[in-house]
């Protein structure tokens, strides 16, 4: 006959082997077909074949919109696909980021693509430089240009890297330890000419 309290001294043992048994699992954060989950001006955005479609070829891009998660995210790797379309391109993925109270702009780091920024990391709306980034014409010997690429962003702590197309193009320690480390994720089309940026596939794994 096994004692009850044998029962709790095994206690803490199998809760260990029960937390080691669920691994990180990826997320979903966008279903290909609706909204559900995220918020921003919408009038901005829309979907269409499973993307969702920021910006737009017929008229030029007064300011910077964001379109951003409801949740709120610390510690992940995030993986996506996405693509420009147009002339002067730009936009990025925004991460570790708050909305900015009766404003369009955000404020947090952000996995830049387009012009001389492509595989960068920016600092939006607070340091408003960038703090990380690749050699560009290296860079650009693997950008898919109006065309599919991938992004994986990993934050862990205070390390974040960048991979654009399997190339690690940011590997940067933040040593201000004022800056916040977690916050929305956000897909971002800046202002400018008439351009597209489109995403899908956005996956995210909590570290």
């Amino acid at each position: 006959m096994i004692s009850y309290k044998s029962h709790l001294g095994s206690l803490p043992l199998l809760l260990l082997l029960v937390g080691c048994s669920n691994p990180n699992q990826d997320i979903a954060l966008f279903d290909g077909t609706s909204f559900d989950g995220w918020e921003g001006p919408m009038e901005s955005f829309r979907i269409e074949d499973g993307s969702i479609v920021a910006g737009t070829l017929n008229a030029s891009i007064p300011k910077n919109q964001f379109l951003s998660t409801k949740s709120v995210f610390g510690d992940f790797e995030l993986r996506l696909q996405f693509k420009m379309i147009g002339e002067k391109v730009n936009a990025g993925v925004q991460f570790r980021t708050k909305r900015i109270p009766d404003h369009h702009e955000v404020i947090g780091y952000q996995a830049d693509m387009g012009g001389k920024y492509w595989g960068a990391l920016y600092d939006e709306s607070r340091r408003r430089k960038v703090l990380a980034g690749p050699n560009l014409e290296e860079v650009m010997a693997v950008v898919n240009d109006q065309d599919w690429n991938e992004y994986v962003i990993r934050a862990e702590g205070s390390r974040i890297q960048l991979w654009l197309n399997g190339m690690k193009t940011v590997d940067y320690v933040e040593e201000d330890d004022s800056i916040e480390r977690t916050g929305v994720i956000a897909l971002q089309v800046h202002s400018g000419g008439p351009m597209e940026a489109w995403y899908r596939n956005i996956e995210i794994t909590e570290l």
